[in-house]
């Protein structure tokens, strides 16, 4: 059976700002109130004083662009946008960096700390963002998502029609990936090694962990690529994509990434950002059959991971 194709979203009046959408707020049936004010009290995490504010200043916006005032009038099925006002973000101090664009698709080399999309405290600081701003791309979207503390290879799609095509790879794992990872050399390792088992992450939960005996719903190989004396350099091809999936199965091996603030304990400081200690995973490679145009892709990252260039210099303590 076929799915139903959902509605586009309908098109904000209010353009992007920093590289992020305005929020579009619903008036259903049954909503709280007379009045839209009354609504947005009711439904947005915030004080009465600030919503008064932000109407006062225009801020709030009805589907055809009018602003809305202390008096209009809910109206059931229309819709108002805004802009949330966003916290101040630590910059990143990494560019992204562009390995290949078309009229379909762009690919990212991503630094290590920054977000592929907006999502908690990281808004504007992320992949997404300032991609939108620095190619002038409104409708670009992530095809799938990269961990933010590894960096590496993220494919967005320019044309929101065109999206689905290309999660559709991901998902029916059409796409060969392959990472890097610097870990500690241990020859009682018996590598090449494909590990399966059960990975959930639960809300709340900082680290993702396995479930015994539960149903297998994450793959991973591991191999070694070289070592050089107590550290080496992994190879890793991942033929599922759950949350730290290649994190769980390194630890799970017994040799935890370098910089991993989760595993195999989290760290007192996990929420904290170390620039000089990145984790040391690498998206390095990704390929596939470009589902719209046809052509065969191979992109390649052309980041390091420091702990192995850096051999003599890298800091093995603790962060």
């Amino acid at each position: 059976m076929r799915r139903r194709k959902r509605p586009a979203p309908p098109p904000s009046p209010l353009p992007q700002r920093e590289g992020i959408d305005a929020v579009r707020v619903r008036m259903p049936e049954g909503g709280p109130g007379r009045t839209v004010r009354d609504h947005l009290v009711h439904t947005l995490p915030a004080e009465d004083a600030v919503i008064d504010r932000m109407i006062a200043q225009g801020a709030f916006v009805t589907a055809d662009g009018h602003p809305v005032t202390a008096e209009s009038p809910y109206e059931v099925g229309g819709t108002v946008w805004f802009h949330r006002e966003l916290a101040p973000e630590v910059p990143v101090p990494f560019a992204v960096e562009v390995v290949y664009r078309d009229e379909h698709i762009v690919v990212a080399d991503k630094p290590h700390f920054l977000a592929t999309t907006p999502r908690g405290s990281h808004v504007t600081e992320t992949v997404l963002a300032r991609l939108r701003r620095d190619l002038g791309i409104e409708r670009l979207s992530p095809a799938h998502r990269l961990d933010r503390l590894t960096a590496g290879l993220v494919l967005f799609v320019v044309r929101p029609e065109e999206r689905g095509r290309y999660q559709t790879l991901f998902r029916d794992r059409r796409v060969t990936k392959e990472y890097e990872a610097v870990a500690a050399y241990d020859p009682r390792v018996e590598l090449p090694v494909t590990l399966r088992g059960r990975i959930e992450k639960e809300p709340g939960r900082l680290a993702a962990f396995e479930v015994p005996d539960g149903e297998p719903n994450a793959e991973s190989r591991i191999e070694l690529a070289e070592h050089k004396g107590d550290l080496a350099l992994y190879r890793l091809t991942p033929h599922t994509g759950r949350t730290h999936q290649l994190r769980v199965h390194m630890n799970r091996v017994g040799l935890p990434i370098l910089g991993d603030p989760f595993f195999p304990e989290v760290a007192e400081r996990a929420a904290d950002d170390d620039f000089r200690r990145p984790l040391q995973l690498l998206s390095r490679t990704l390929e596939f059959t470009d589902p719209v145009s046809g052509r065969e892709h191979r992109f390649a990252s052309r980041r390091e991971l420091t702990a192995w260039t850096s051999y003599e210099r890298w800091d093995r303590g603790p962060g």
